[in-house]
């Protein structure tokens, strides 16, 4: 989370995933406002998450940079454009997971 923040990344949400699924126990969402921004904040996770041994399953939508999905298998980090963000709104989808406070100041 921090690491997207670095970038300055935008509305970032933590959501606990465990209560109503399976899959991964939290999702990260964040925001970029162009192409190069989106990217430049997956990069930093990936950067600062490689330094801790983690490594992701996959990265989709690199390319594009509209939605970056980067799947770690317990977490999957989300950086969207705006618009994909609205339009795909996450949030609402998933509204019964319930979102995860992080204290200011928390290290990475």
């Amino acid at each position: 989370m921090r690491a997207a923040e670095s970038k300055k990344a935008s509305d970032v949400k933590v959501l606990d995933l465990r209560p109503v699924t399976t899959f991964a126990d939290y999702f990260i969402l964040c925001s970029g406002s162009n192409p190069r921004q989106i990217q430049a904040i997956a990069d930093e996770v990936e950067h600062q998450l490689k330094e801790k041994g983690e490594r992701p399953k996959s990265i989709e939508g690199y390319n594009n940079a509209e939605w970056v999905l980067m799947d770690y298998g317990d977490y999957v980090v989300n950086v969207f454009s705006e618009q994909a963000r609205a339009y795909y709104d996450l949030e609402r989808l998933w509204r019964d997971a319930p979102p995860v406070e992080i204290p200011a100041g928390l290290p990475d």
